[in-house]
């Protein structure tokens, strides 16, 4: 039989444990900060019909789609991300769901773009919306969601850039480009990325505005100061726009509120030029930034679309969210060294040893486990020193050791394999003297 080479497919990859149990934990910490709020899960399907996702975000993700004929002839898609299913899924369901509706769906998405570091053709989004509200209390929420998911992430160094769509499109009004507000806007979220010289040549060329009217959207870039001395530039910059003037007052209504929330004014800035790249984004949007690692991008990024799921549904069904980076975001924490090195998540490991006292191995890890602690034991009857050896691969903080010793005076080794010192402890009251030992060790 010829044999087929193991391999996977380009922008795809494997997760071995050692890179999915933190994935894991930081899924797992969204969706307690998630829950926390008030959000509730949701699940869809990764199929959806092709209309359904095409034409929502932008051109790019449209040549992005991994899209074919399913078995029954239908043009299907595999979702690019979860906001578009999120509208079709609010415009299905809204009269069983009521409004406001506050959703968290955390899943795979498939994009066939060009892989970079941290970011792969099958992600995983966490995302988190509310459905059914125009208040900007909406909007301040979803500030304060990651504002809080980047702190129960021990981040203590970011920026959430804030700016309103209205804002730019008002702007555009005023410089006679609200036609071509989509071409500009998609050049303008490249800014940071190629310089103002290429962003105004590609608003010149794919939007047709004059090298002028470019060069006044792009001086949005330079307006800098502390929010209020931001915040009346951009008055006077929209000056006459009713849009305009809307979206700066939303602004100084968001970045008041969380202030008064408890937000450092320093975690906050007000990024004029941000406008985000897909097209179903409204008004007020996200983009979060850490500073020890500017470069990598944005880890947590979203905002207001009022108006996705009208393509759905007559019911006025606005939405305002955000989603964390996962793939970017982990790659972040392993090049700052912020994740640890295990390829299990039980902390104690338990030798096999002795081989007629698999009972009395069995009794002492479920003991252990009753009291919350994962525990594995090895399934072989080896020496001792290749089990240790396997539990330092393994990433084991403590292994508990006992042999005819420890079992003749009802006791056990507690050995800290980080540093390898051991210490005895007895069982002959039972396990609490064991659990607190653990407790202390495993903080």
């Amino acid at each position: 039989m010829q044999r087929i080479e193991p391999r996977t497919l380009k922008g795809f990859r494997d997760y071995l444990p050692a890179a999915m149990i933190p994935r894991e934990w930081l899924m797992d910490t969204a969706r307690r900060v998630y829950r926390s709020y008030g959000f509730s899960p949701i699940d869809t399907p990764a199929l959806e019909y092709l209309e359904i996702l095409t034409g929502k975000g932008s051109d790019e993700t449209d040549k992005q789609l991994y899209k074919f004929k399913d078995h029954g002839g239908r043009d299907v898609g595999l979702r690019f991300d979860l906001t578009v299913p999120l509208a079709r899924f609010a415009a299905q369901h809204f009269a069983e769901l009521g409004t406001p509706f506050k959703r968290y769906h955390i899943a795979n998405v498939w994009r066939g773009e060009n892989t970079q570091r941290g970011r792969y053709r099958e992600f995983i989004q966490c995302d988190f919306d509310t459905i059914g509200t125009l208040s900007v209390a909406a909007d301040i929420e979803t500030a304060l969601v990651i504002h809080d998911l980047m702190l129960a992430l021990g981040l203590e160094g970011f920026k959430i850039h804030v700016n309103n769509r209205q804002v730019l499109t008002g702007l555009l009004d005023k410089l006679g480009l609200a036609d071509r507000a989509t071409p500009v806007l998609r050049a303008l979220d490249k800014l940071a990325k190629i310089g103002p010289g290429p962003v105004i040549e590609e608003m010149v060329s794919a939007a047709g505005a004059s090298q002028s009217q470019a060069g006044h959207v792009v001086e949005l870039a330079g307006i800098s100061g502390d929010h209020d001395a931001v915040l009346s530039q951009l008055d006077a910059l929209v000056a006459g726009s009713e849009r305009g003037a809307a979206g700066v007052a939303r602004l100084r209504e968001l970045v008041a509120a969380l202030g008064a929330a408890g937000v450092p004014s320093q975690r906050i800035h007000i990024a004029p030029a941000v406008a985000r790249g897909l097209d179903y984004y409204t008004g007020t949007i996200f983009e979060t930034f850490l500073d020890e690692l500017p470069g990598i991008g944005s880890v947590c990024s979203g905002g207001r679309y009022d108006n996705l799921a009208e393509l759905f549904t007559s019911q006025q069904l606005p939405g305002i969210g955000a989603s964390l980076g996962l793939d970017r975001l982990l790659a972040a924490l392993e090049e700052l060294g912020r994740v640890g090195k295990t390829a299990t998540p039980a902390p104690v490991f338990i030798p096999y040893f002795d081989a007629a006292r698999l009972h009395d191995y069995l009794r002492l890890a479920a003991a252990v486990r009753a009291a919350g602690i994962g525990v594995e034991v090895y399934p072989d009857s080896k020496k001792l020193g290749q089990q240790l050896k396997y539990a330092d691969r393994r990433g084991f903080r403590v292994a508990l050791v006992a042999g005819e010793n420890e079992f003749a005076a009802t006791s056990v080794q507690v050995k800290n394999l980080a540093s390898g010192q051991s210490q005895t402890v007895s069982l002959a009251a039972g396990y609490g003297e064991l659990v607190a030992t653990l407790g202390n060790l495993l903080k």
